[in-house]
């Protein structure tokens, strides 16, 4: 896809007028392909600003369907997709925000062999799964292929952010901060969780991967920004590579 007609121009006028964009940098999003794992309250405004930004080609990937309980913050469905995959749901919306958008739907849990030649193939990666079984093969993946990973995460009134890329040697990994022995309870079903909280941190996820795709700015690589939306307060921690981390470490 190429910035070659009045209506690109105009759709993503906004965004070409940036300095650290320009029609280069919007052509970068048109050809990028971004991988986005799960469909929930962190992958539903991720994956609406990707779209609406011009990313060229989504890959979609969630096993789950849509129920009334996911309404109150996952904003890519509706009370007419309950039953519906999130993936189908997810394809719907995004296509009529942006129809020149290109979607690749799998409605299945990535793991093993698919989940590597998925991320192999992603210019970037969003993390916006629920489980850290899930969070752990998605960064062993990412490791593995050497494609940058953004990774976010919402409990209760708690967010937090991060960018792990090992095209940098110095870039500490998910594993680097979270060890194997995650608590799998810490869920919203459990939990729950306040719904501006994800839209905050799944926003703040498109923004990074636009960041990685054009070169932009500076990632959150080896920082982790984290939110107490009880007070709006922000803190940004300093992330190290473990020199003995079993993912990364060489």
């Amino acid at each position: 896809m190429s910035l070659n007609n009045d209506q690109q121009l105009l759709r993503y006028s906004r965004q070409i007028m940036l300095a650290g964009i320009d029609i280069e940098g919007q052509q970068k999003l048109l050809d990028a392909r971004v991988l986005v794992v799960g469909l929930g309250g962190l992958g539903s405004p991720a994956a609406i600003y990707l779209a609406t930004s011009g990313v060229g080609h989504l890959v979609l990937a969630d096993d789950d369907n849509v129920e009334l309980s996911n309404l109150q913050r996952q904003i890519l469905h509706n009370e007419q997709s309950i039953g519906q995959s999130k993936v189908e749901s997810a394809t719907q919306t995004l296509q009529a925000l942006n129809p020149d958008l290109r979607i690749t739907g799998l409605t299945c849990r990535l793991e093993g062999q698919q989940l590597l030649e998925q991320v192999a193939q992603a210019d970037v990666v969003v993390d916006a799964s629920d489980n850290f079984s899930t969070r752990f093969a998605v960064n062993r993946a990412c490791i593995a292929t050497k494609t940058p990973l953004v990774s976010g995460a919402a409990i209760r009134m708690d967010g937090q952010v991060s960018v792990f890329d090992s095209r940098q040697p110095e870039s500490p990994c998910y594993h680097c901060l979270y060890k194997d022995t995650g608590d799998e309870n810490l869920s919203c079903a459990e939990s729950g969780v306040l719904a501006p909280l994800v839209g905050i941190i799944g926003s703040i996820q498109a923004l990074e991967v636009i960041k990685l795709i054009t070169a932009m700015g500076k990632p959150l690589v080896g920082r982790l920004l984290v939110l107490d939306g009880r007070t709006m307060g922000w803190r940004e921690l300093k992330l190290r590579k473990d020199p003995g981390c079993a993912h990364c470490s060489n």
